[in-house]
């Protein structure tokens, strides 16, 4: 059964107290949620805080001319269909509203079944459009400068595509390191406040002393050390667009001011008299489920249901199928052009590791191994032994003894081509030779392992002529087994 937040949203803009409770009734049999306005400005505060469906809009709605109410409309919300409801005597305002792009309109007295055949239409309309492919290579996404084919992020594009142009506040939620400032600075690039200010800002990094400071700014004298005055990220943000990485982290006093600037668009500066006003677009991101910091009393619920108006989930690197194959060659590009190298490449057994490693840090961490990687490379080619000792090593535990046997055979070998090291450390490009088991990149246990699987994969599977080859007997051999988890 479809609950009440999945029910298309009417925006019912209509002056009249007792035409509005009739059709109010009308949407709630459709059933349809609705939001009823009663003058331009309310509708102005009410598309600033939601995402309708469809907006049912009285001509006549004190305020603003309808065809100036349709710029409005337009304005934040451009894909949003808009159903005019005029009386006869209003028949040029429609025709200029339709011009405008309302897409459909009425005549009062309004009839109930035309009026909710109206809405309905403009609902599925509006869901179509909703469902319209990106036009993007089903190989390779690339969303302003995101890239992922996974089906999350697809549906992240989706909707970066869809909230872009509509100028409402919009929560970021993932884990450290998904990419949730990309998503911030994509929708601020792709909607009308592209020409404007960006303003980014990590909250957990500001001490709390000083968050008040550096968000709502400063006069001179105001405080210790304020030798100056200095304008605060609101105040810089005008006209643009404001990041506030990591939300969930502001004080309790700046989260009640913040509210209030949300509210009213205005604000003091630490220490002033004077009142500033700031036309921003709002746009926040956290790791925490800020929901049950709300339950917690951890977070103003009031300021919850401001910041939260849409929301995006950013899905973590090892639900994201298939994207470290493409993110890798992109982030290597990036990496060989900030240590002035040729283009590096990953081996396939490396890459191979690299897609199996849960990566808790994320994308940051993929850029950060390979990174690390790309520095102790002999060559061009990333290998397995130049990565991270855990991404090796959980690659070992998870590996088929084929991969092993390539890995281990090539590990050791100076290139063919008797490329030089790119790390100085590595003179004459080659890797000392082992002089003991113990000197191998490899742990004994994980050597041990290898041979065990690989002396059952050349035996297919025959336990006592594998024993054999191992040069143990079967009792040894089954305890082996056990211990190595290949029974």
């Amino acid at each position: 059964m479809e609950s009440f937040r999945d029910q298309p949203l009417v925006v019912l803009a209509e002056d009249d107290p007792d035409q509005s409770a009739l059709v109010e009734h009308w949407i709630d049999e459709a059933p349809m949620r609705s939001v009823v306005c009663a003058d331009a400005e309310s509708l102005i505060d009410t598309l600033e805080l939601s995402l309708p469906d469809v907006v049912c809009l009285d001509a006549g709605l004190p305020g603003l001319r309808a065809s100036q109410t349709m710029s409005l409309i337009r304005r934040r919300h451009p894909h949003v269909p808009v159903v005019m409801v005029t009386d006869d005597t209003c028949a040029e305002t429609a025709v200029d509203a339709m011009r405008a792009g309302a897409f459909d309109y009425l005549t009062k007295p309004i009839n109930r079944d035309r009026l909710i055949a109206a809405l309905q239409s403009a609902v599925q309309s509006s869901q179509e459009r909703e469902l319209e492919p990106i036009d993007h290579s089903p190989e390779e996404v690339s969303y302003a400068g995101i890239i992922g084919r996974s089906t999350q992020m697809r549906e992240v594009f989706r909707h970066v595509d869809r909230v872009a142009g509509r100028d409402i506040s919009v929560l970021i939620r993932g884990e450290s390191g998904t990419g949730k400032e990309l998503v911030a600075r994509a929708i601020h690039e792709n909607s009308r406040r592209a020409g404007g200010p960006y303003i980014a800002i990590n909250c957990a990094a500001i001490p709390e002393s000083l968050q008040d400071s550096e968000l709502f700014g400063h006069e001179r004298g105001s405080f210790t050390g304020a030798h100056r005055a200095r304008a605060g990220c609101f105040e810089r943000a005008n006209g643009g667009t404001l990041f506030l990485d990591e939300v969930a982290e502001l004080s309790a006093g700046v989260q009640a001011k913040l509210l209030r600037v949300l509210q009213e668009r205005r604000f003091e500066r630490l220490g002033g008299i004077r009142t500033v006003e700031s036309d921003f677009r709002l746009i926040t991101a956290t790791h925490r489920k800020l929901r049950e910091m709300v339950e917690a009393k951890k977070f103003r619920e009031d300021l919850y249901f401001r910041i939260v108006v849409f929301e995006i989930e950013m899905a973590p690197l090892r639900a994201r199928s298939g994207d470290v194959r493409l993110l890798v060659p992109r982030l290597l590009d990036d990496i060989a052009a900030d240590l002035g190298v040729a283009p590096l490449r990953v081996s396939e057994p490396a890459m191979r590791a690299l897609e199996r490693y849960p990566f808790p840090g994320n994308v940051r961490e993929l850029q950060n191994v390979l990174q690390s990687a790309a520095v102790l490379a002999v060559g061009d080619e990333i290998s397995l032994h130049d990565l991270a000792p855990r991404v090796r090593e959980h690659a070992i535990r998870n590996s088929e003894c084929h991969e092993l046997e390539e890995t281990l055979e090539r590990q050791h070998q100076t290139p063919l081509n008797g490329s030089a090291p790119r790390h100085h450390a590595r003179v004459g490009g080659e890797r000392p030779a082992p002089k003991s088991l113990e000197d191998l990149p490899l742990g004994l246990d994980e050597l041990e392992r290898w041979a065990v699987q690989r002396a059952l994969r050349d035996t297919d599977g025959r336990v006592t002529e594998a024993a054999k080859a191992l040069g143990i007997g079967r009792t040894t051999l089954y305890r082996k087994l056990e211990k190595y988890g290949l029974r």
